[in-house]
């Protein structure tokens, strides 16, 4: 199992790879990445091609709903940044997760 540390470099590098895309550009929105394992959700904003306000809350009902939701375990998240899982398979399968409005899934589907 990934660290929590191991987990916020990881999103942190997949958030700066999306923030820096130019199919993002305009893009406000807000993220948050689920980690089944550490039962942690990491918290952020994606706008003005950089990503904002970056944190980590412990899951529960308290948890503001984010508009690009991503549910896995903190190893699958090092996987992705890594190289060594792909988006698509992984999703897939089962092992991500990924909730949004179509328009988003839409505008994701360029980005990944």
């Amino acid at each position: 199992m990934a660290t929590l540390d191991e987990s916020l470099t990881a999103i942190r590098g997949i958030l700066g790879d999306l923030a820096s895309n130019p199919a993002a550009a305009g893009l406000d929105r807000t993220l948050s990445c689920r980690l089944t394992d550490l039962d942690q959700v990491v918290m952020g904003r994606l706008a003005a091609g950089t990503v904002h306000d970056v944190h980590v809350l412990p899951h529960g009902p308290e948890v503001p709903k984010a508009d690009i939701r991503l549910t896995m375990s903190s190893d699958d998240l090092v996987a992705l940044t890594s190289g060594q899982l792909s988006f698509g398979p992984a999703w897939a399968s089962g092992r991500v997760k990924l909730e949004a409005g179509l328009r988003d899934l839409l505008r994701l589907r360029k980005l990944l």
